[in-house]
This record gives structure tokens, sequence and C-alpha cells, in this order.
């Protein structure tokens, strides 16, 4: 393992601790357990952000966490697509969509609203932090109802490592602020806030029918 992934690595732990504050109350998960959904349709996601790429890199990070919670997870782009051929090109016209007209177009139990907050990288000359916020909401394709949803930020700062030279640490971290702006990451934290959103404990999803926790996480869900 590289220095620079040591750092990258302590960095990025930092993300997880220092943006999600704890949380002690459960979910109520009455309602996601009577319906008991075996998939989930995420449709197009709303940008509340200025990058108007955030959409398409977003969706590319959000089906494994689901999938890998034992859910079947319809495929993003053909869902797009199928909505775009049925008059819902727009992300606001698809979240202000029917549940259930959605749930009948394509046989899902249930379907995962996303907006972006934020998608943005800060530049303060010396340093850029990235930052990303999304809200996540869950609704049934029968009833209409949600069923669960959950609010998720993170923040990512890169850390310069001390060269004993206070000048050349100055312009060290000038040029990282600088490369940060220039190109910013959001992937990695994207995929983090999914992870949290999904899988912390009392807060995400329960397993779904095709985890081998399916029916057995009942008391820690």
């Amino acid at each position: 393992m590289t220095k620079l992934h040591i750092v990258l690595t302590a960095s990025c732990l930092g993300v997880f601790i220092g943006c999600n504050p704890p949380v002690s109350d459960p979910k109520d998960y009455a309602k996601f357990r009577a319906e008991s959904p075996k998939s989930i349709l995420v449709v197009p996601v709303i940008n509340r952000t200025v990058d108007v790429t955030a959409p398409d890199y977003f969706l590319a990070t959000i089906s494994r966490p689901i999938a890998e919670r034992g859910y079947y997870v319809f495929p993003v782009n053909l869902v797009k697509r199928v909505l775009e051929d049925d008059g819902l090109a727009d992300s606001n016209l698809v979240h202000q969509a029917n549940p259930k007209r959605l749930g009948e177009l394509f046989g899902v139990d249930t379907i995962l609203y996303i907006t972006i907050h934020k998608w943005d990288a800060k530049y303060a000359v010396l340093s850029t932090s990235v930052e990303v916020e999304f809200t996540y909401s869950l609704k049934s394709g029968k009833t209409g109802e949600e069923l669960w949803k959950s609010k998720e930020a993170m923040t990512y700062v890169p850390q310069n490592r001390s060269s004993g030279n206070p000048l050349a640490d100055l312009i060290s971290m000038a040029i990282t602020a600088g490369m940060t702006k220039a190109a910013p990451n959001y992937i990695p934290l994207a995929q983090q806030a999914n992870g949290h959103a999904v899988l912390r404990l009392h807060q995400g999803l329960p397993a779904g029918p095709y985890h081998v926790e399916y029916g057995k996480d009942q008391t820690s869900f």
C-alpha cells in the first residue's frame, strides 16, 4: 500500500465519521415489512445543483448497494428510456407522478425517489472541499405510501502531509486545492452516501429476499 493510498484512506475514514451524527431512534419499519418488497425501481433523480452531469454520475452508483442488500433493481438506463417513451422525460414530472402508475407500468413493488441537493467543490485558495447531499424516499408501487426515507451528506477535504518546509507545504496545498477544484471526484462520496443510506443499522434497508440475512434481521431492523 503506497503512502498516498494510506493518506487517502485516512481521509475517507474521516468523511465517514464526521458527516453523519449518530441517530439514536430506529426507524419505524412496520409499513415496509407489511409490503415486504422484492424489487426496487430507481427513477431519474431531481438535481438541485448547477452541475448538469450530476444525475448521470449519481445513478451509476446507486444500483449496486441496493442489489447487494438483496433486492432486484431495474436497470436505471432502461428505466429512463421507458419513462421518456411514456412522456416522462423530465425528472420533476416523474417525481410528481402517482407511484401506483409507475408500479403498474414496470410491475415493480417499490419506487425509489432521490434528490441531489449538493454536488459541489468549494475552493478557498489553500483548501478545496468536495460536498454531496442527497435525500431518498422509497414509496410503495401499490399504495403510493412512503415506506422508508433517508438523508445523507458527505464532505471530503484532501489532506496534505507536512514536509517540514512551510513554503513548500503552502505551495503543495495550493496545488492540491487547485487540482481538486479542477477535477473533483464525486463518485466515492456518492458511493459512501448510498452505503450509509442503505446499510446503516436501524436506519437503512432491511435485508431483501435475495440476501442471506432475509427474515433474520427482525430484531436489528
